[in-house]
């Protein structure tokens, strides 16, 4: 078998249309700062941070040269019962940004990784304290908690999940938050919807406390399209789950680092859970890494509690990888040498404003924002769901713009180190292109 003279042909494409793809690319050959280069010489202007993820700009010199220094002097170091000096350094950092108590770190690869991490240290907790029978895990409808059987089992989005079989047995979920007949057009934390918490004590009611290990939720729920937590939901989710002895999990892979206000919105909200799953901006995605930061009494609850010997028994063959850990302490360095964080923070009225003026373009049915993140929801074109936000998706990468397209919303989640003229060349852009689609 030959792969032909197609050199798109051998790569399977994730989250992709990889036919329409392939049948006609675009491609991005090189980053710096606030814009990719696209393969054909272009300038674009990154709307998105690549995936949420480039928090602090492309190719940040300090971040590129500390995973080279790393490179040349230690490429790999197996993390079962041995280490070395970054990863614990770096753990030591994330634990000093973390709500206080959440100071046990755990190293993964990714943002699913770190999921599926937090839900098995929640089961082997509840296992540890003599609750064994608190075996099943709650999630959220239109939740993405990444691919894994763990994550795609709790999450709640259905493409994502239908292919897949039965998944993980015992899974509910919690009721999506998502009403534009009570919050289109919300500025920040919607009025309407903290009861939608109170769902939580049905379904604990239905399947007894005593079988319900954790609830994990995005604290605003990012790849379904901007979802907003209302004000006082997640304070009831905290005060039901205390309630209850089950463990609050706040999945911040997307809302970490910035995006929503300072190194988490578990912080700039007010609400601590019990365990923070994290990634993207942990390394400004220079390199694969994700983290999971659990709550000193849940981490002793498992390591103190256990026989000589491993206490989890759980890992990964790169967790902490050197590379890995270089890139997120420079990445910690630069967030803080520059205060990229507290200079988001000064943009977040102007963006909102920025974003809400969409509010009657055509097709526009709504537009959402938490911190420096946008949801611009479409309506969708009758009997084509979806097409519409693809359209204005590649519309806009034509245009010299990349936005994300998640069903029929458009979300922006620029890097933090933005100005005001980016703001204002995106929301431009998008409002000059919109009025161009069917």
């Amino acid at each position: 078998m030959t792969l032909g003279n197609d050199p798109l042909a051998a790569l399977w494409m994730p989250f992709t249309a990889n036919r329409a793809f392939k049948a006609q690319p675009r491609q991005l050959v090189a980053a710096k700062d606030m814009h990719y280069e696209s393969a054909d010489g272009r300038q674009i202007l990154d709307g998105t941070a690549g995936l949420w993820a480039v928090n602090a700009g492309h190719c940040r010199p300090s971040i590129v040269e500390a995973i080279q220094k790393t490179a040349a002097e230690l490429d790999y170091a197996p993390p079962f019962q041995l280490g070395h000096p970054l990863s614990f350094e770096l753990a030591r950092r994330i634990a000093a940004l973390m709500p206080q108590g959440l100071d046990r770190i755990f190293f993964t690869n990714s943002g699913s990784e770190s999921v599926d991490t937090a839900l098995k240290i929640a089961l082997a907790y509840q296992r540890a304290r003599g609750e064994g029978t608190r075996t099943r895990l709650i999630g959220r409808e239109r939740g993405y908690n990444g691919v894994g059987f763990g994550g795609i089992s709790v999450g709640g989005i259905v493409n994502n999940r239908r292919q897949f079989g039965t998944l993980l047995t015992g899974v509910d979920h919690l009721p999506h938050t998502h009403n534009l007949a009570h919050n289109a057009f919300s500025k920040g934390q919607p009025l309407w919807g903290a009861h939608l918490a109170d769902t939580l004590e049905s379904i604990i009611a239905l399947h007894g406390a005593e079988t319900i290990a954790a609830v994990i939720v995005e604290p605003m729920a990012g790849s379904t399209g901007v979802l907003v937590p209302p004000v006082g939901y997640l304070e009831k989710l905290r005060e039901i789950t205390t309630k209850h002895g089950i463990v609050l999990i706040f999945d911040e892979v997307i809302t970490g680092y910035g995006r929503v206000g300072g190194a988490t919105a578990s912080g700039t909200l007010g609400v601590t859970p019990d365990i923070i799953t994290m990634a993207k901006g942990l390394t400004n995605a220079a390199v694969p890494m994700g983290a999971v930061a659990v709550s000193r009494h849940i981490h002793d609850g498992v390591v103190e509690g256990a026989a000589d010997g491993i206490e989890l028994f759980h890992g990964y063959t790169y967790s902490g990888h050197p590379l890995a850990a270089a890139a997120g302490i420079a990445t910690l360095d630069l967030y803080q040498s520059e205060g990229i964080f507290e200079h988001a923070q000064s943009l977040h009225s102007y963006w909102q404003e920025a974003v809400h003026s969409l509010q009657g373009r055509r097709h526009i049915i709504d537009v959402r924002n938490m911190g420096i993140v946008a949801g611009i929801e479409l309506d969708p074109r009758p009997g084509a769901p979806t097409k519409r936000a693809m359209e204005l998706f590649h519309k806009c990468f034509d245009a010299g713009l990349l936005v994300r397209a998640t069903g029929d919303i458009i979300a922006l989640s620029p890097p933090l180190i933005l100005q005001k003229a980016h703001i204002d060349e995106m929301v431009g852009r998008i409002a000059d292109i919109v009025e161009t689609i069917d």
